[in-house]
Formats: structure tokens, sequence, C-alpha cells
């Protein structure tokens, strides 16, 4: 099925064409150990099977970079064809090796050339700033023409969590400045005529994200510029309240005919992506139905659903993603579903989960995890799991679960506490942006985060 925006230019990622009136592609990331060719094969074997179309590992160094060679070349053995996309962060030197072999290459802006976040805030004359974009300028245009010569496509991936201090420092922590750090790269692509550019705008705050998206979109408009997006919402978490705060935030664009390829982002393994990724392409039209008619029917201040499915799965995608941008953009900011799949108990929850996810009204604990990749340096799902069993009851205490530093401290901006490992084994404690136990054994880090949470309240209590 194709719902894709009018004017959208086509990117060749390999043998798959995104955007114009193509399908919407759907796709996932390796856990695996770049490194580990078998694992990533076999991993990579699964998304595909599951649906995947294109297929994204970490590439966090150049010995990651090349053997993707190897891994590429051991899928084609099988006739396997799938793209294969490489994840760069911190090194633009990875990037230029990895477009040698893989089909696409994602960077990231905020750390491409800007060096890592510090929060610092930096002052730039209007000169000072025009020679960091000469600086970007310099770096890109060499990797653009490895890109021509190996016809590798180019993701220009913003994340919220991953902005730079220069952009920070000049626009804020604002859509505009993540719009603004997408603009920078995406101007040079296009005076070098380069057209196989794909681009994403993340956050793990749906506002953020479907805000920054729509206003991404305008200033493309405003340049002439159509070129595909990949919608996503990073540290989505795991199970229901993943899957739900997915449904609200690429649903939103979704129903708005924006959107060329989608990657749903859960702390499970990678294959479980897939369906729930292919459930929203397919609800699309019934969604965007349901939206129009919730919009018209809006009274004090309150949606009402009536809704059925085939599932409980399917009924919470469809709910989420059909009212997800009326309560985005706080046309209501209460939600009444009934459901013959449901008691009123599970209606209420299930109500209470999309308008958390809308950032509207928090009943329980938040928790922003990502899904992991070859990056990660601990086991994930096992920890959030431990994290979640002891915070459960914390209603609207806030809590980021990161495998790694890409997105630490900035997606956790919001979050009151932070979990992110630092090295092998080693695990740093945040308390909002502000890093308070360094390097922990692993084995000890759930319960020191446990103890820092519960000192804090302490403290509070006694202070009140």
């Amino acid at each position: 099925m194709s719902y894709q925006r009018r004017y959208t230019t086509v990117a060749h990622v390999g043998p798959v064409a995104i955007g114009g009136d193509n399908p919407i592609r759907i796709q996932s990331m390796t856990t695996t150990n770049t490194n580990d060719t078998e694992a990533c094969v076999a991993q990579a074997k699964r998304i595909i099977a599951a649906g995947g179309e294109l297929v994204r590992l970490t590439t966090q160094g150049t010995r990651e970079a090349e053997n993707m060679r190897n891994i590429s070349q051991a899928l084609k053995e099988q006739g396997i064809m799938t793209p294969l996309v490489a994840d760069v962060h911190f090194n633009a030197r990875v990037a230029d090796v990895a477009a040698q072999y893989c089909e696409k290459v994602r960077i990231n802006p905020g750390n491409y050339v800007d060096p890592a976040r510090t929060f610092r805030h930096l002052e730039y004359t209007d000169e000072e700033y025009q020679s960091e974009l000469q600086k970007i300028d310099a770096r890109l245009v060499p990797f653009i023409n490895i890109c021509k010569q190996h016809h590798t496509a180019v993701r220009i991936g913003v994340n919220h969590g991953s902005l730079s201090d220069r952009i920070m420092s000049r626009y804020g922590d604002t859509p505009a400045g993540i719009v603004e750090s997408c603009m920078e790269f995406l101007r040079i692509f296009r005076r070098e005529d380069f057209t196989d550019v794909v681009i994403s705008i993340k956050a793990s705050n749906t506002v953020v994200m479907v805000q920054s998206v729509r206003l991404l979109v305008e200033a493309m408009d405003r340049e002439d510029m159509h070129y595909p997006l990949h919608l996503g919402v990073t540290e989505a978490g795991e199970g229901e309240d993943g899957r739900i705060k997915s449904a609200v935030g690429i649903g939103a664009l979704l129903t708005e005919g924006i959107g060329d390829t989608i990657r749903v982002s859960l702390s499970e393994e990678p294959e479980c992506e897939i369906p729930v990724a292919r459930q929203l392409v397919d609800l699309i039209p019934e969604c965007a139905r349901l939206r129009s008619e919730a919009e018209a029917a809006i009274s004090d201040d309150t949606i009402r659903l009536q809704l059925d499915a085939a599932n409980v799965e399917q009924l919470q995608l469809k709910a989420a993603m059909a009212v997800g941008a009326l309560l985005i953009d706080r046309k209501a900011t209460k939600l009444v579903i009934t459901s013959p799949l449901l008691t009123e108990e599970q209606a209420v929850m299930l109500a209470d989960a999309i308008l958390q996810a809308a950032r509207i009204k928090f009943t329980k604990t938040e928790y922003i995890s990502c899904p992991g990749c070859g990056r990660t340096l601990y086991n994930l799902q096992d920890t959030i799991r431990r994290i979640k069993a002891a915070t459960a009851h914390l209603v609207g205490l806030k809590i980021g679960i990161m495998g790694c530093i890409v997105n630490g401290p900035g997606e956790m901006a919001d979050a009151d506490y932070g979990y992110v490992g630092a090295g092998p084994g080693r695990i740093s404690l945040y308390r909002q942006k502000e890093c308070v136990e360094k390097n922990i054994p692993e084995a000890e880090a759930v319960e020191k985060l446990l103890q820092l949470i519960e000192e804090d309240r302490t403290n509070n209590s006694k202070e009140a």
C-alpha cells in the first residue's frame, strides 16, 4: 500500500526504493556485535524473515565498518539482497569506510563533525558560527563523493538526544534547533546533487518528535526539497507501553501522509518490531478516517472512541494511532475508549496509557529505554525488567535506561534518573543531566540506582 507525500524524491537503497509512490518500507536494527559475522547474519535473517526490508547495524569503529563487507557477503551468498545500513556516530572516518560496503550509511549531524554533547553553552559570533559550518562542509563533501562512487544512500539521522552544543547554544533544545541541525547537512547534499538521501528526526518525547518532523516538512517545502522521511520514536520502551508510544508518535504523522519508511524501536528482540510496524502501515486508512471522525466529535475536551479489532494489541495500536495527533495538538486532553475486547477497567488503563504517551497525564512510572544495538554494554532486557519490578509503583517518575552514551544524557534530559552503559560491564548513573556516579560495576548498578532514588525521595520528604 502506498501513502506518501505527493512530491517526495525517491531514494534508492540497493534494490529498495524509498519515497514517491513506493510502499512504506519497514526496518529494524540488530543488537549483535558487528564484529561477530555469524551472529549478525543470523539476526539479520530473523529480521528479514519477519518482513524487514532494511537491516541496520552499528559501526562504532573502522573495524566494525570493515566487517560489514563480510556480513553483506555472507547474506548475498545465501541469496539475500536486503540492503544493509551502517549506523555511525562520533567518527566521520567510519562513515567513509562503511560507505564502501553498505547500501546505506546513517550519519548523525549532532556528532559527525561537532564534538559530543556536553551541555555547555557556547557563544559564537556569526563569523565563528559560519566557520563551524565550513568545517562540516569540508568533511561532508569527501563522504558524499565516496557515496556517489559506490552508489551508497545516506540517512541524515537527527536525534533530539544528541544535538550538538553548537546547535543548542544558538537554537536551544527546541524543534527549530532539531530541524536546523538537519537542514545544514541537507543543503550540502542538494548543492552536491546527491539525491539518495533519507531523513529522520527522532525523539523519545512524542510531542517533540511530531512537532519537529512537521517543522522539517515545512522547512523542506520552503527550500523546494522533498526527500523521503524515516519515522520513529526513540527509546520507546518495551511491551504495551513501547507499542502505544510508537503508535502515538509514528501514527500521528502517518495519518497526515507523512512518512516513507518506519522503525518501531522496542527494547525487545529486533524481529519483534517488524509485525508492529507492519500493523501501523496497514492501519493508516482506517486510522486516518477514525482521526477525522474523532476530531469532528470532540466535546467537553474529550475524545470518545468506540473500537473493535482482531486482538487487543491491534486495538491498542489502532486507538493510539487514531488519536495521537489530536492529543499531541491538544485538541482534547481526555480520552474515553469502549470496545467489546476490553473491560471497563482495561479501557480506562488503555486510555491512560495513550494520554501518558502523548505527554498529557502521567498515571504510572515512565521508562525511556532504548532498543539496544551492537553498542549496548550490558544485558538490556534483563536490566529493564529488574528496574521496572522495583520502581513500577513510583507514579510519574521518569527513568532512562540506555545501552550506551550515544543518546544517553540527551534523550534522558526529560528523565528524573538515568542508567547508562559506560563501558563493558560498567554503568554510570544520572540525576537528570548530571552524572552522579561513574563506572559502577554492572552487578551493583541497579541497587545503586534504587538507593539514589530512595535517598532523594527521603531528602525531599524531609525538606517538605
